[in-house]
């Protein structure tokens, strides 16, 4: 079999290893699947190899659902690819779903308009401005609920787009750095493309797929996108960190996390715990510390003890080469690992989220600037409400956030601006931490809670909020 003029097999072999060239040495004319869904499952079948235009010069049409995967998994490659094609083509009409896709979305152009149209299920930078003109969309919903879009049917994908590591002796690759909702994506595509690229880090759990699950394999070995190497956590962020670190996260404690300045400087403020677990949908480079220091261990974790539960990343190099083949760390899927009862029989679960701002009853809205949508739900209430409800009483929902904006704006404000969504309610709210102290707010009245919020305020905004809760509550804010 040959590529553009290129013999594949030596190819092949030479990437991948001595069994490489038998996987793929030709292409089995069985269907896709055999009496089984089951991604782990060999079957007698062999993807072929072809370049990414060849792909979609040979299955993208109008009026399909394409399903990408997102955060360091994103496939860059085959997405430029599928935009060229589908403009030379003049199709129309494809829907492209994806969670927190990085890098570029060219699909998403002006003149890509009627040939794709975005559809977020957690909305990246990449794609904002497409949302707010009305040529891309968005779903509203926690990422826990993500699986049942396909597995129910409600999104059918044609085409699944994936990155994954070169196959092992066994024919096995893994998704890496991305389980999330992307296994019940594949089992419900009719076509799974790969990007094999050797920098795909070899995770385990639920993020093994059997090669001849996969119809077209494309080679593209670039570096994955990267995070956090170079931003340090600003004064207020690092007080942040070590309120939290000091009165509220306990040894034994389990956490859970995402990326940024403030789970950094959370994670900084760890070094003399003791028997620290993850169990998060996400983690980043600051846990690489407290594992050799010994302060993370597992131990104590109720489920998967003795190991760090994850389900997507991004971060950088230093994460991505301790993640690698490393049985320390379990992916697995997104509706195990936010969902709401597992997440509560975790011992001290400790959930850590932040947000855009917070009204003083305690509203929270992370996912839009006033009307403008910016992210998404996430699993912020998955793990709020995980840690809420935990069985030994001891859970901790924590909210965090530097008390202003870069230009002095409170983000303690009296109401939400209009049009702000609320992703967690004033009931879902325990703890609200920024820089000035933290609120503690759970059974605490109207009045108790925006006295509690003016306090962790900015100084320079309290006399303003507090006049504002006069107004509203028709009372003054106490103790």
């Amino acid at each position: 079999m040959s590529v553009m003029g290129k013999t594949i097999i030596p190819h092949v072999s030479s990437r991948f290893g001595r069994f490489g060239a038998a996987l793929f040495s030709g292409k089995s004319n069985r269907n896709y699947f055999t009496y089984t869904q089951e991604l782990s499952q060999p079957l007698d079948r062999k993807p072929e190899i072809l370049t990414a235009k060849e792909v979609f010069q040979k299955c993208l049409q109008s009026s399909q659902t394409v399903f990408v995967q997102g955060a360091a998994a994103t496939p860059s490659s085959l997405l430029t690819a599928m935009t060229e094609v589908g403009k030379s083509s003049s199709l129309q009409g494809i829907k492209v779903v994806h969670m927190h896709t990085e890098n570029e979305a060219p699909y998403v152009a002006p003149e890509c308009k009627d040939i794709f149209r975005s559809v977020s299920l957690f909305m990246a930078a990449n794609v904002r401005k497409s949302v707010a003109e009305g040529r891309s969309d968005a779903i509203p919903i926690f990422l826990q609920d993500i699986p049942k879009l396909f597995h129910r049917k409600i999104i059918q994908p044609d085409i699944a787009l994936i990155t994954v590591s070169p196959p092992d002796n066994h024919g096995y690759c893994s998704l890496g750095t991305s389980v999330d909702c992307v296994r019940a994506a594949l089992v419900n595509s009719k076509i799974i493309v790969a990007q094999i690229n050797t920098h795909m880090p070899r995770t385990f759990g639920d993020a093994i797929i059997h090669v001849s699950h996969i119809d077209y394999a494309v080679q593209d070995n670039v570096p994955l996108p990267e995070h956090g190497a170079d931003k340090t956590a600003s004064p207020e962020e690092q007080k942040i960190g070590e309120l939290i670190g000091k009165n509220l996260v306990v040894d034994g404690a389990t956490l859970q996390m995402g990326i940024g300045s403030i789970p950094d400087a959370v994670l900084s403020a760890l070094k003399d715990h003791k028997d620290l677990g993850i169990h998060s949908e996400m983690f980043s480079v600051g846990v690489i510390d407290l594992v050799k220091r010994g302060c993370i261990t597992n131990n104590k974790k109720t489920k998967h003890k003795g190991r760090i539960v994850g389900s997507f990343l991004v971060g950088n190099r230093q994460l991505y080469d301790f993640v690698d083949n490393n049985p320390f760390i379990e992916m697995l899927e997104i509706d195990y690992v936010n969902n709401t009862h597992i997440v509560s029989l975790q011992p001290n679960m400790t959930a850590i989220n932040s947000c855009i701002e917070v009204d003083l009853t305690g509203q929270v809205c992370s996912d839009s600037i006033g009307t403008r949508f910016y992210s998404g739900f996430g699993g912020q209430v998955d793990f709020i409400r995980g840690a809420a409800e935990a069985v030994d009483g001891k859970g901790k929902p924590i909210i965090a956030l530097v008390s202003t904006t870069k230009k002095g704006e409170s983000k303690i404000v009296p109401t939400l601006k209009v049009g702000a969504g609320v992703v967690t309610t004033r009931a879902h709210v325990h703890y609200v931490v920024t820089e000035q102290g933290i609120a503690h707010l759970f059974g605490k009245t109207l009045r108790q809670r925006a006295y509690e919020l003016i306090n962790v305020a900015h100084p320079n905004h309290r006399e303003a909020l507090e006049k504002a809760a006069f107004e509203r509550l028709k009372c003054m804010p106490s103790p």
